[in-house]
């Protein structure tokens, strides 16, 4: 049966595809070791905050508000308080 040069593993094509795909996969599950100790990390400074007395709910509300945009935040802001008037909550 003859096999074809393509799929030869002796192939430096191959070769250097094989390495190349390992390389890739590599550096992708050393970033997911990194991206999980920085998540426990964030979460014992949430544990500690509460710890402290601070409200975790309230600080992952501003984490989240400070990712946005001033403008988009402003424009969100002013949605929300008019919807809370509406409904007799201001």
């Amino acid at each position: 049966m003859a096999t074809s040069a393509a799929v030869r593993d002796d192939e430096p094509a191959t070769k250097f595809a094989k390495d190349q795909l390992k390389s890739i996969i590599e550096r992708i599950e050393r970033l997911e070791e990194e991206k999980k100790a920085i998540s426990d990390d964030i979460r014992d400074v949430y544990a500690e905050s509460k710890g402290n007395g601070y409200d975790v709910k309230a600080l992952r509300t501003i984490v989240r508000m400070r990712k946005q945009d001033p403008n988009e935040r402003a424009e969100a802001e002013t949605i929300l308080e008019t919807y809370m008037q509406a409904l007799g909550m201001l």
